[in-house]
């Protein structure tokens, strides 16, 4: 996809070691082929796992990384063979830029299980061996198969989180039928993703509540994203007084923490979707033999169901929020990452201060 070159025709911004501090780049994106769409890159959103690759924390990054997988931007020119996407189309390009595309999981429109592995949009290699460059840059060439069309009446900077925060949250909540109007959903953590799932658990038309181990999300959780109820999850009295109330607990939080008090929440057949990366779970056998419970892990989404969550907001005009900050801010805003200084999702606006 990429390769290095003082005189690219990409400007980027890159991550030369495991400090993590981005700095601008320049490097050459792979020429339009046939079935690629190229896109100007208008905003990218800030996700933790360009925290994990700049930062080497997997202990795999391939240096320069130049991260971003929340990518939305305007076709500027196709292939031949593209009849999906026109230029001017407002697009976006999501966690990952390329599969095998011909095992049971692509067949089905569900790339980020390729038998294969999916190719991620950075620090990945690439079909031709170079390492793909994601989203803080001012281009991307990408096969017209892992593109998606943002409604044309949805704001471009509120489309980039939901290719990877929204799309975490949305896929579980689907496939485990959480969108059943009038059943209860829990919601563990308030981040990029715990907000974008109490958002899809209203318009669902459920009943949900939030955990949290911070008071000062209260006022937010009810009033500006609209839950039902609030709740410290340290606090065993208001915990016990949900005891089997609960028939779906999506939980997004990546810190450690105890899982037997969530599952008792959950009533008999009750599910609980792990979409967070914590170091490791640990409960008592009897949390879910007793009430045939749940415990399913999820990540993003396929291509697919991408396209249905971007329409879904457009429809419903559900919006995440963000906070825009232009490129030079970057290594600031991933230190606030990393503090949870966020609410609740930064977006890079990258097509007014790329320069």
């Amino acid at each position: 996809m990429a390769t290095e070159s003082e005189n690219g025709n990409c400007l980027g911004w890159a991550a030369r070691d495991p400090s993590g501090v981005l700095s601008p780049y320049k490097f050459n994106r792979r020429v339009l082929g046939c079935d690629d769409v190229s896109l100007k890159i208008t905003h990218c959103g800030i996700c933790y796992a360009d925290v994990v690759w700049t930062r080497n924390k997997l202990g795999d990054s391939k240096y320069p990384v130049v991260p971003g997988h929340e990518i939305v931007g305007i076709v500027q020119d196709v292939g031949s063979n593209v009849h999906g996407f026109k230029t001017g189309d407002h697009v976006g390009v999501g966690t990952y830029v390329d599969s095998c595309r011909s095992c049971e999981y692509c067949d089905d429109g569900l790339e980020v299980h390729c038998s294969k592995g999916s190719v991620y949009t950075f620090n990945a290699v690439d079909a031709d061996g170079t390492i793909t460059k994601g989203g803080y840059s001012s281009f991307i060439v990408v096969h017209e198969r892992y593109c998606y069309k943002i409604p044309d009446n949805y704001p471009l900077a509120s489309a980039a989180p939901l290719l990877c925060a929204g799309i975490t949250v949305y896929t579980p909540m689907k496939r485990h039928k959480m969108d059943q109007p009038g059943k209860s959903l829990g919601v563990i953590g308030l981040g990029g993703l715990g907000h974008m799932a109490v958002k899809f658990g209203k318009a669902f038309g459920l009943h949900v509540t939030v955990f949290s181990t911070s008071i000062s999300k209260k006022e937010e959780a009810l009033n500006l994203l609209g839950a039902d109820r609030f709740v410290i999850s340290s606090d065993e009295q208001q915990m016990q007084a949900l005891t089997k109330s609960l028939d779906f607990i999506v939980d997004t939080a990546s810190g450690d923490h105890a899982f037997d008090p969530y599952m008792a929440l959950l009533k008999t057949y009750g599910i609980l979707v792990l979409v967070g990366f914590p170091s490791e779970i640990k409960l008592h056998p009897a949390s879910i033999i007793l009430g045939s419970k749940t415990i399913f892990g999820s990540v993003t989404g396929g291509t697919k169901e991408t396209q249905e969550m971007l329409e879904f907001c457009a429809a419903n005009k559900i919006y995440p929020e963000i906070e825009l900050v232009p490129i030079q801010y970057v290594n600031e805003a991933l230190e606030r990452l990393i503090k949870r200084d966020i609410k609740y999702r930064f977006v890079i606006d990258v097509e007014n201060s790329l320069k």
